[in-house]
């Protein structure tokens, strides 16, 4: 009996339900989102970074690149942004939007139909924008409102638009185009259908701005719409009134820090609890909680511990995992992830598993779901290959993309996938807004640059004797022996092995060398020095 009063009442496990836990200090804020205790998605920001994604700026377009069909628009930061065309282009819906037609009694005036006639549906016949009329519209020298749609990676420089969108709690506001929408992850289609009406009756929807549904707007009251309409129309009243307030460039709104976007993004139906270890963030989140509903803002709970929350709750091994090439799944079998510039290579292997096709597609079924899970947990994105281990039966092959299909729907991020090819090969993209957590949290070695692997010790000696050669071909006679720094593991190689070489370099140099090991030194490091002065000597 006691046990079941506790089971009821009492607090529950980690690993029952969704959670987002915070971890909020005084450099860096973490914000770590479990299902059924398994970490899904982690998320860092540092005080000294600035997130620029979603931000609008006022910029000014430098310069036109036709070949590229780009231009370059500084927006006050440190390199310009790039804007393609097409992305000043009015956008038409993607497909995972379903359009709904806007209900038009109401009197438009015929010479402005969807507003600022530079940002038009490509619908009509006479009002269809085309790539070619970008540079007519935005010449060199002109001020454009823009919205940051990708932050600046290695060394390019942030992506922009011109289709601005305002995200709310439950619906998505485009104030300059004046398409309805709603998400097709609303899957009932009676749940549609009410949505559908909610949009043509009891939403008044300004003429020239659009609006998505969320899927998070599924069996909500029409109030909360109302509301949320209303909030986003008041924030893009201020976004014009910042706009027109100076000269570009300037930023006339700033994406919220991650404590907000988290309660904007994350704090869904589906979320069962919020656990927070500073409770003036705990504070200021149930304040923003609270104007969306009161039901949220009790979800938010104060997690009152000494020991790092993230510790507290096993959830710092789990971030820990994120960072090996190597990831093992339940059957056995694992994956090896190398994050290039270009592209993300998984690879899928059998390890300890059995090669039968029973296990093989059992693996590559684990496989999937890990692959999508990873993706999500590391946010990497671009382009990405997955080497799945090779089926023969057609079915099995779709099996695996069903999965892999069904695993990504719980991806915030716009993912396209392909069939397996012939040759076991799955392709697909993934939205890439900011750095991966890889990039975020480390940098390049700086002994091996980032390779991953140190020379051998045979290498090394190898090396040596060229750079000896270097040396003496360089100083000549000016030198009257020569003093070598290395690394023990390099010094132990050329005493076991190759000895006879190196004395045959003294005899042809007639010179002295003298070998010295520094346990400090890094196994590619060599250093070289005047005996007489030991001064180094550059090479």
């Amino acid at each position: 009996m006691l046990k079941k009063i506790r089971k009821y009442f009492g607090p529950k496990k980690l690993a029952e339900g969704n959670k987002i836990v915070i971890n909020a200090e005084k450099l860096e804020t973490r914000v770590a989102v479990l299902e059924a205790g398994s970490l899904e998605e982690y998320t860092i920001e540092r005080v000294n970074d600035e997130q620029i994604v979603g931000s609008i700026y006022k910029g000014i377009v430098r310069n036109i690149e036709p070949g590229l069909n780009a231009m370059f628009v500084d927006i006050g930061l440190e390199k310009n942004a790039f804007l393609h065309f097409w992305d000043a282009i009015p956008e038409a819906l993607d497909s995972g939007m379903e359009e709904i037609h806007r209900n038009r009694n109401a009197k438009q005036n015929p010479q402005n139909k969807g507003g600022n006639p530079k940002n038009r549906r490509k619908g009509g016949k006479n009002n269809k924008i085309q790539s070619k009329d970008i540079p007519k519209l935005y010449p060199v020298g002109s001020e454009v409102l823009v919205q940051v749609t990708k932050g600046p990676i290695g060394t390019k420089g942030p992506r922009v638009t011109t289709n601005i969108s305002l995200p709310g709690r439950y619906m998505v506001l485009m104030p300059r185009n004046d398409q309805l929408g709603i998400s097709r992850k609303i899957e009932d289609p009676k749940e549609r259908a009410r949505l559908r009406k909610i949009m043509a009756e009891k939403m008044t929807i300004p003429e020239g701005k659009g609006v998505i549904l969320r899927t998070v707007s599924s069996g909500q009251k029409v109030r909360y719409f109302v509301r949320d309409l209303a909030m986003l129309i008041a924030q893009w009243e201020e976004i014009e009134e910042n706009a027109n307030s100076g000269k570009a460039p300037l930023c006339a709104f700033r994406e919220p820090d991650l404590i907000e976007r988290t309660v904007r993004d994350f704090l869904t139906e589906e979320i069962d609890e919020v656990l927070c270890d500073d409770l003036e963030s705990v504070e200021r989140m149930r304040e923003l909680a609270g104007v969306i509903s009161r039901r949220s803002r009790n979800r938010i709970t104060h997690f009152n511990t000494m020991v790092p929350i993230f510790d507290k709750l096993a959830i710092q091994t789990q971030i820990d995992d994120a960072f090996y090439r190597q990831v093992w799944l339940p059957s056995g079998g694992y994956l090896v992830i190398d994050e290039t510039e270009a592209l993300i290579a998984i690879d899928v292997n059998t390890g300890r598993a059995k090669n039968q096709d029973k296990m093989i597609l059992q693996t590559n079924l684990e496989a999937a779901e890990a692959v999508a899970r990873q993706l999500r947990l590391r946010n990497i994105g671009g382009l990405i290959v997955v080497d799945f281990i090779d089926m023969k039966a057609r079915k099995d092959q779709n099996a695996v993309y069903r999965t892999m299909r069904e695993r990504l729907k719980r991806d915030k991020a716009k993912t396209q996938i392909l069939q397996i090819s012939q040759l076991g090969l799955m392709e697909m993209t993934r939205q890439r807004l900011h750095e991966s957590l890889n990039i975020t949290v480390n940098e390049p070695c700086p002994f091996c640059q980032g390779r991953g692997m140190v020379k051998t010790a045979e290498s090394m000696s190898v090396e040596l004797q060229r750079k000896i050669n270097s040396v003496f071909a360089k100083q000549g006679d000016r030198l009257d022996g020569l003093v070598v720094i290395v690394h023990p593991d390099v010094l132990e190689r050329m005493r076991t092995h190759d000895s006879d070489l190196f004395v045959e370099l003294e005899r042809r140099h007639n010179s002295r060398l003298t070998f010295r090991s520094d346990p400090t030194y890094h196994r590619e490091q060599i250093i070289f020095a005047d005996p007489k002065t030991q001064k180094e000597i550059a090479i």
